[in-house]
């Protein structure tokens, strides 16, 4: 019963695409997410001005904006933030860390992506990043 359990929340890789190559902002702070499968493919973008996620699902590109967000997690961040955008929802749920050789930024040690779409099953993906800063 565990297993199918865990089943039900494992991401289908084939789902939450490559966004492909992206630019820092020109002003505020962006978290680039790969996936931690061995490939570490960047799967989302997340910008704190304007408060939005870029990610491709299904092979089309989508951009969802802030709908709520709880804690702080530092650059403009939350720990928990909601996007909404369309019939999709996405939770972007990270930890952000700064360290002493990095500036202008910080990095997203472990992250998780929950994306919930009416009639079809919620993928979960673990994610990690950096943040840069424009």
């Amino acid at each position: 019963m565990i297993l199918l359990s865990l089943a039900l929340l494992a991401a289908d890789p084939s789902s939450l695409g490559p966004i492909g190559r992206q630019m820092l902002p020109a002003k505020g702070c962006a978290a680039y997410l790969w996936d931690v499968a061995p490939k570490r493919t960047l799967v989302a973008m997340a910008t704190a001005d304007p408060a939005q996620l870029r990610l491709q699902l299904d092979g089309r590109p989508i951009v969802v904006v802030r709908g709520g967000q709880q804690g702080s997690a530092g650059f403009g961040f939350a720990g928990v933030t909601e996007y909404r955008g369309g019939d999709i929802t996405a939770v972007l749920d990270m930890a952000v860390q700064t360290r002493p050789d990095l500036t202008g930024g910080a990095v997203v040690p472990a992250a998780t992506l929950r994306i919930d779409q009416p009639g079809r099953d919620t993928l979960v993906t673990p994610v990690a990043g950096i943040i840069g800063c424009g």
